[in-house]
């Protein structure tokens, strides 16, 4: 039988994902976003241009699939992006899942969580995403999305993993994880594959967050693959600045972890709310931070350091395609 992956679009055969970037936002908005009518609103017209010009500019790289894992209280519209996959024929996969504590929206499941029903609550709305579609549009997630906080996994995001766990083993997706200021790699890592979960169906994200190679030894350690996803993103929010992500990626890439490792930026190319005002200093710090950063000035980098060919296309493009093709059953608990 064909192996095949969901895309906003409907299936398609895991030949065919390419080129892929493992987390990228075309649109994102802080939970709180919608009381903010100031601006009047999202407009839809305007950022499918966005969207466009930034589908075709990763197009012009060989890019043929992007995963936005924008979590479901984060402005997740798979409707949006089901319209700018058709227009551009970029594959775009979306997925299931909801922030961590400290910035997701947590109200409603801690409510839940209060009368003891909201692990199983949460379970049933993946279950149903996964198997039927988000909402009434048949689009179906082709990740779960997973996230913690900076120095733990809370009793809330627990929740989330024990549930996220729970669908993964049934249904065989993905899981793509947030980790918070370069810690609970480790920690994401062994705690899911206790639960059950294949490691080769896991990604734990923003692992560049930390510049410490035995951090992601550790982690890697466990079987699960990894993403340094934050290229771009420095001096804020406690990032590492790239010459440092490029160091400890070249540390793992001489050691041989090749295999195990994907890259992106964690770009959001359309704020909802009002965009964020960046102080002047930290912009130019940040102007890298768009998707085709990678393709512009990274990977140069790695190739002047004696990276191959085939190594990069690992990173984009066979590792993204053994992390579909793996079956969940390849373990047993």
């Amino acid at each position: 039988m064909t192996e095949t992956i969901e895309t906003v679009t409907g299936p398609i055969e895991v030949d065919q994902l390419g080129k892929t970037l493992i987390h990228e936002h075309f649109i994102f908005g802080y939970p709180g976003f919608q009381g903010d009518s100031t601006l009047g609103g999202f407009n839809k017209k305007e950022a499918m241009e966005v969207g466009v010009t930034i589908a075709m500019q990763l197009m012009s790289y060989g890019v043929r699939t992007v995963v936005d894992p924008t979590p479901n209280e984060c402005g997740r519209n798979p409707e949006f992006l089901r319209e700018l996959s058709e227009q551009t024929g970029l594959q775009i996969i979306c997925g299931t899942g909801y922030y961590y504590e400290g910035e997701g929206a947590t109200p409603y499941f801690k409510f839940r969580q209060a009368l003891g029903t909201a692990e199983q609550e949460i379970y049933e709305m993946f279950m149903k995403e996964l198997t039927e579609g988000i909402g009434d549009t048949g689009i179906k997630p082709g990740i779960i999305k997973l996230a913690s906080s900076k120095d733990v996994i809370t009793e809330y995001e627990q929740m989330f993993f024990r549930a996220g766990a729970r669908a993964q083993k049934e249904t065989g997706a993905i899981i793509v994880t947030h980790t918070q200021e370069g810690t609970m790699g480790p920690e994401q890592a062994q705690l899911l594959v206790e639960l059950g979960v294949n490691p080769s169906k896991i990604v734990i994200g923003h692992m560049c967050g930390n510049t410490e190679p035995s951090y992601h030894k550790r982690t890697l350690a466990t079987g699960v693959n990894i993403a340094f996803d934050r290229f771009g993103i420095q001096g804020m929010v406690g990032t590492p600045f790239d010459k440092d992500r490029v160091e400890t990626l070249l540390a793992l890439l001489n050691e041989g972890y090749e295999d195990k490792i994907m890259l992106s930026h964690d770009t959001v190319n359309v704020w909802l709310g009002r965009p964020p005002i960046i102080p002047a200093p930290i912009q130019e710090i940040m102007a890298n931070w768009q998707p085709t950063h990678l393709f512009e000035n990274i990977i140069p980098q790695l190739r002047e350091k004696g990276i191959t060919e085939g190594t990069i296309d690992k990173l984009f493009i066979h590792n993204a395609k053994t992390l579909f093709s793996k079956k969940s059953v390849d373990i047993k608990n």
